[in-house]
């Protein structure tokens, strides 16, 4: 039987629920994700580490997991998982696991059973905000004290929790739908009996050869293995290396471009990467990507600032503006780069349609751009994926 879990913010509005997870306690910044599904790759994301997601989608567990849609190794990375209703029972040819299991597992405190509407709409009207989920201590005021003590997600540095602790390389592609070989049965009947399973296969480089890939070093401040795979299917030679990495090595390894990755935080405590990032400035083609977007404003001098709620989920409208495309993106982030710090240097090059925010920026001389939303997906839509094309590109044409 789920025992009895409870779920309280900073501001003293908490709510009932039960436990599907480990049993014990998290904090967190309570954040929402409009997503449907993927809730594999949201738990996965290391730009999740140090937050509490909520997923407004009201069914959540019934597909299970499996081995394939991880965006990282080591289980999940949210600090706590809050859902309107979980469902036990996966049913899915690809699922290993239930996602319940999966997430005892990996000692990730969840609830479920409460109203995630009336929560997304606090969170919306008041912002993102530090919380608390507890299956052992079930008094709202003794939880308000705890999560009131805590400093906030902003007071660490929760790149380095994320980062690799060693260089290795990378290889895989994306994932490729193969369709099912099929034998010619003699009598109908029997083939409706036997139906065969549809399979994935990991598939093969971006339609380049060997003799032409680039070299590509990526740092890895929290990056997602869909980012890996994207640079791999678009014909990069892939190195991931630590975030704390000095530019200098960086530099010896003598790539034909830099990917600065996703990663959990304020962008301002990362401040070795901005120190690195500014020695990398105009010596390498740069892509930066949500974190390292924003850790590319911060070393060209620009200025970042926190969102009221962040952006979450796989259905944001965004402009490109060079060529007035929208295109569904996939997001997650808190904090966003104020391109007007930065007009001597650099031209907005895409629009959040929500809300008017800044997505991307190109430098005005320089090989450099970046975008604060995902265009590896996963979860979400791929409408964003030509970005890894068109960095190839910046690359083969200086």
């Amino acid at each position: 039987m789920s025992g009895k879990a409870l779920l309280v913010l900073s501001d003293g509005i908490y709510f009932e629920g039960k436990s599907f997870g480990h049993k014990g306690e998290a904090i967190g910044e309570v954040v929402f994700n409009t997503s449907m599904t993927g809730y594999q790759e949201i738990l996965t994301d290391p730009s999740y580490k140090g937050q509490i997601v909520t997923m407004t989608y009201p069914q959540i567990g019934n597909y299970g997991v499996n081995e394939e849609d991880i965006e990282s190794l080591n289980g999940p990375k949210v600090e706590g998982f809050v859902v309107k209703e979980y469902l036990d029972f996966p049913c899915n040819w690809r699922a290993s696991l239930s996602l319940g299991q999966y997430l005892k597992n990996y000692k990730i405190v969840c609830i479920e059973g409460i109203d995630t509407r009336a929560l997304t709409s606090h969170l919306r009207d008041q912002g993102a905000q530090m919380g608390i989920i507890s299956t052992i201590d079930l008094d709202p005021s003794s939880l308000l004290k705890k999560v009131r003590e805590h400093p906030g997600i902003s007071a660490f540095d929760l790149v380095k929790d994320v980062t690799t602790k060693k260089v290795y390389s990378w290889n895989k592609g994306t994932w490729k739908w193969q369709p099912p070989q099929t034998e010619v049965r003699s009598q109908k009947s029997e083939s409706q009996k036997n139906p065969p399973l549809p399979s994935f296969t990991k598939g093969g480089q971006w339609g380049v050869t060997n003799s032409e890939l680039k070299r590509v070093v990526v740092y890895d401040f929290g990056v997602k293995f869909n980012i890996l795979r994207n640079l791999a299917k678009s014909g990069f030679e892939i190195t991931v290396i630590p975030a704390q990495t000095p530019a200098e090595v960086a530099l010896e390894m003598n790539p034909d471009g830099i990917v600065l990755s996703n990663g959990p935080g304020d962008p301002q405590t990362v401040t070795y990467a901005i120190k690195n990032a500014k020695k990398l400035i105009g010596k390498k083609p740069i892509f930066g990507i949500c974190l390292g977007h924003q850790i590319l404003g911060l070393a060209m001098g620009g200025r970042t600032y926190k969102l009221k709620f962040g952006h979450h989920g796989g259905n944001h409208p965004v402009m490109d503006l060079s060529t007035g495309r929208v295109e569904i993106t996939s997001q997650n982030h808190n904090y966003c780069v104020d391109i007007r710090s930065l007009n001597s240097h650099v031209r907005l090059t895409h629009k959040n349609l929500y809300d008017g925010t800044e997505e991307g920026m190109s430098h005005m001389e320089l090989p450099i751009f970046s975008v604060q939303h995902h265009p590896e997906a996963g979860p979400g839509p791929n409408d964003s994926a030509y970005l890894f094309k068109r960095f190839r590109k910046l690359i083969e044409t200086g």
